[in-house]
């Protein structure tokens, strides 16, 4: 059996005094006060939650992207993926960054629109947990389908640079774990797919490839921890859809 070195992000108690800074300081309570543009804000107020606190099976999805016959650096690399990482998305999703850009303990909002086409989209965000030179990684908010960490990087291989985007990942609820398996696990791998094939074509690369890697780590579910479905951004984005109408009519928004 192939051993998987499978870490957390680091221990931010264990940060030295030189990166610190990198690290987002503890909070009880996010707020997305400093972002603007968003129709919905499911994130103020809610706690954290990686995948330790998620529901279903685990995963660790890695997604890399060689930047073949292109001169970047990781750090510029890196640089230009933080100023303009809404850009990279796929069509039809929308992340809403914080004013002063992507930063340690800055939290961004998201519109995901879970298929083409689809009438619901869901409102969600991230808490940048930690950003450097060559990495920055997001940690999803209590009600996001996947309580996840999904880390960014550039590094080099050779004389090449290449990109990556590596999640561990457990979807939120029961209901999260039925939407991943019943495509939402796929989907989810073609959305960073598409955004790595983004990039890469942004800086120069023809015809870029991306190469996906998905292992499920545990394959138990946490049982524990079903009640997360109360603060479910799929169902409070569906309600919202669906009431719009009568909202409209009434001028609550």
């Amino acid at each position: 059996m192939t051993e998987l070195n499978v870490k957390p992000p680091p221990n931010h108690d264990a940060a030295t005094n030189r990166d610190a800074a990198n690290w987002a300081q503890p909070v009880d309570r996010l707020s997305a006060a400093g972002v603007a543009g968003a129709t919905d804000d499911a994130v103020t107020g809610r706690r954290v939650s990686g995948p330790l606190q998620g529901f279903g099976q685990l995963w660790q999805k890695t997604f890399t992207v060689r930047l073949d016959g292109v001169d970047i650096s990781p750090t510029d690399l890196i640089a230009l993926w933080k100023e303009r990482f809404p850009t990279f998305w796929p069509k039809g999703q929308r992340f809403y960054a914080p004013l002063s850009g992507i930063a340690p303990g800055e939290v961004a909002l998201l519109e995901i629109e879970p298929l083409p086409g689809a009438p619901v989209r869901f409102s969600t965000g991230v808490l940048v947990l930690y950003a450097d030179d060559e990495s920055f990684t997001f940690m999803s908010p209590e009600g996001h389908i996947l309580s996840a960490w999904i880390t960014f990087s550039a590094r080099r291989d050779g004389d090449v640079t290449v990109a990556q985007a590596q999640a561990l990942e457990r979807p939120s609820d029961p209901f999260d774990e039925l939407a991943y398996m019943l495509g939402g696990n796929r989907q989810n791998d073609r959305f960073w797919e598409a955004t790595l094939r983004n990039l890469a074509a942004a800086v120069g690369v023809a015809s870029p490839a991306v190469d996906t890697q998905v292992v499920c780590i545990d394959r138990n579910r946490q049982w524990r921890y079903w009640r997360n479905v109360r603060n479910s951004a799929t169902i409070r984005s569906a309600r919202r859809t669906l009431t719009a109408p009568l909202r409209k009519l009434t001028g609550r928004g």
